[in-house]
C-alpha cells in the first residue's frame, strides 16, 4: 500500500484554494499490520449490515470552501457516509465491473478478493498461494475487467508475489458463478521490486480502451537508485499497455515507442501512486502521488495531454525541490494541490463523482483522503481552469482506497462512490441526507 511515518508537519500550505483546517481527529493510524497467517475466511457470510455505525465515525467540515452555483464546493452536510459492509480483511481495492451495477468487489492484501451482492458475499478469486505480503506494503493491490466484460471475461489484477516482486497478470471470470479460475492466471508483467515499498498497484482501463499500471519507484526512502527519472525502468512510471494483443500489445503514442526508453512508459516521474481515476465525463486523469516526509500531491492530466508528462519526483516533492537539478529543457508538472503532514501522512487517491444520488452539486467533485488522519478533501476544475479544494470530512477511517460502483461506467454517469476502512474492514457509501 504505502508507507506510514509518525510526523507532525510544520505549517500547511495549499496550493490555489486555501481552506482553515477544522478540529483535527488524532490519527488511528500505525505501521500497517501484517495479514494473520493460516486463516480464512468462510465462503458466504452473513447479510451485511446497511445501517450506520452506531456511534458516528465522521463530522462534516465547516470550513468548506463554497461558492454560487453548481461551482466551488458542495456543502457536506449534505451527504454522509454509512457503512454498507464490514468484515473484511485489511481491504485494499473497490472495483466494480462493467455493466453489473450493484455488484462490488473487495480486494483483501493477503490475496483474496470477494464479490458482494444483494448483502451476501463470496469468494471470487483467492490467489494467497502465491501473494506476498510479508512487507506491509505488499500484497493484492490491484484489479479491472476487460472494459468489454463480460464479452471478454477477463480481469486483471497486481499482486505482490513471495519473492517481493510485481506481478500483472490476468485469468478468466465465469459470470454464470463469479468466480475466476485461478488455475488459468496468464502472467503479462512481472517487475522486479528492490525494497518491500512503493509498489504502486492500481490496475485502471482508460477511456481509450488501454490499461494504465502505476507503479511506485521501488521503495525504501528518497529514490535512492534515481527510479523515477530513470527512462530505463518501468519503476517510478505510470504504464500503458494493450492487452487484446498477446501477451500485450505497446500502444503507439506511448512516450518511447521508438527507443529512448521503455515501451510501456505512458508517463514517469512518480514516487508511489496509490490510486488515480479517470473523470468518467471528460476522461482526464487525476493522481494522487504518496510524498517522502512534508507534502502529499494530487496530479491532474488533462485527456488530451498525450503520453509523455514528467510529474517531477525526486527533483520535486509535490512543488518543493527535493534532489538535484533538473535537467535544462526538462518540462515537469507540478501537482494542482498538494498539503503538509499537518494534515495527514499519505494520501489515498479517490474518484471523480459522476453518480445519480447526490445533488447536482457534487458533479464533477474529486473526492480524495488520507491513511493517517481520515480527512477526506474535494477538489474540483473551475470553468476558469483554477480549482477549488477544501476539506470535506474529518473521520476516524484509516482510507486504504475508494471506489465506484458500475452504474454507468463508459457513459456519462459514473456511479456512486465508497471507501474501505482499512483496520476495521468496513465499506462505507456516500449517501445524500434526507432534507
Amino acid at each position: 500500500m504505502k508507507r506510514i511515518w509518525v510526523v507532525v508537519g510544520i505549517g500547511a500550505w495549499w496550493l490555489l484554494v486555501a481552506c482553515q483546517p477544522s478540529t483535527v481527529v488524532s490519527p488511528t493510524a500505525s505501521p500497517l499490520p501484517p495479514s494473520p497467517a493460516g486463516t480464512s475466511l468462510p465462503e458466504g457470510s452473513p447479510t451485511i449490515p446497511v445501517t450506520p455505525s452506531p456511534e458516528p465515525t465522521w463530522t462534516p467540515s465547516p470550513e468548506t470552501p463554497m461558492a454560487s452555483g453548481s461551482w466551488g464546493l458542495p456543502d457536506p452536510k449534505t451527504a454522509h457516509w454509512v457503512r454498507v459492509a464490514e468484515g473484511f480483511r485489511q481491504p485494499t481495492a473497490i472495483v466494480a465491473a462493467p455493466g453489473y451495477p450493484g455488484r462490488l468487489f473487495i480486494l483483501e492484501r493477503r490475496g483474496v478478493a470477494w464479490t458482494l451482492w444483494q448483502g451476501e458475499r463470496q469468494i471470487f478469486l483467492d490467489l494467497q498461494d502465491r501473494v506476498g505480503s510479508q512487507a506491509t506494503e505488499q500484497g493484492l493491490l490491484g484489479m479491472a475487467f476487460h472494459p468489454d466484460f463480460p464479452e471478454t471475461p477477463w480481469v486483471f489484477v497486481n499482486y505482490t508475489d513471495r519473492q517481493g516482486d510485481t506481478v500483472v497478470a490476468r485469468f478468466p471470470v465465469d459470470v454464470a458463478t463469479w468466480k475466476a479460475d485461478p488455475g488459468q492466471e496468464q502472467v503479462l508483467l512481472r517487475v522486479d521490486q528492490p525494497y518491500g515499498n512503493h509498489n504502486g498497484g492500481h490496475l485502471l482501463f482508460g477511456p481509450d480502451g488501454y490499461l494504465y499500471i502505476g507503479l511506485g519507484d521501488g521503495g525504501a526512502a528518497g529514490d535512492p537508485q534515481d527510479n523515477a527519472q530513470n527512462p530505463q525502468t518501468l519503476l517510478g512510471k505510470m504504464l500503458r499497455i494493450d492487452v487484446n494483443v498477446e501477451p500485450y500489445g505497446i500502444p503507439p503514442d506511448n512516450a518511447f515507442p521508438q527507443g529512448g526508453g521503455r515501451p510501456e512508459i505512458w508517463a514517469m516521474g512518480l514516487r508511489n501512486p496509490w490510486r488515480y481515476d479517470f473523470d468518467p465525463l471528460t476522461g482526464d486523469l487525476y493522481i494522487a502521488d504518496v510524498g517522502q516526509d512534508k507534502w502529499e500531491e494530487v496530479h491532474f492530466w488533462p485527456a488530451d495531454g498525450g503520453a509523455g508528462a514528467n510529474f517531477g519526483w525526486d527533483y520535486y516533492e509535490g512543488s518543493h525541490p527535493y534532489e538535484d537539478t533538473p535537467p535544462p529543457g526538462l518540462t515537469l508538472i507540478f501537482p494542482v494541490v498538494e498539503y503538509g503532514h499537518d494534515q495527514g501522512c499519505s494520501i489515498t487517491g479517490g474518484v471523480v463523482y459522476r453518480g445519480r444520488a447526490l445533488g447536482p452539486e457534487w458533479q464533477g467533485v474529486y473526492l480524495y483522503g488520507d491513511f493517517c488522519s481520515g480527512r477526506i478533501w474535494g477538489l474540483r476544475r473551475q470553468p476558469d481552469d483554477s480549482w477549488a479544494n477544501g476539506l470535506l470530512y474529518e473521520t476516524s477511517f484509516n482510507i486504504s482506497t475508494f471506489g465506484r460502483d458500475a452504474a454507468g461506467f463508459g457513459s456519462e454517469v459514473g456511479g456512486e462512490v465508497y471507501l474501505a476502512h482499512y483496520t476495521t474492514g468496513e465499506i462505507y457509501r456516500l449517501e445524500p441526507v434526507a432534507p
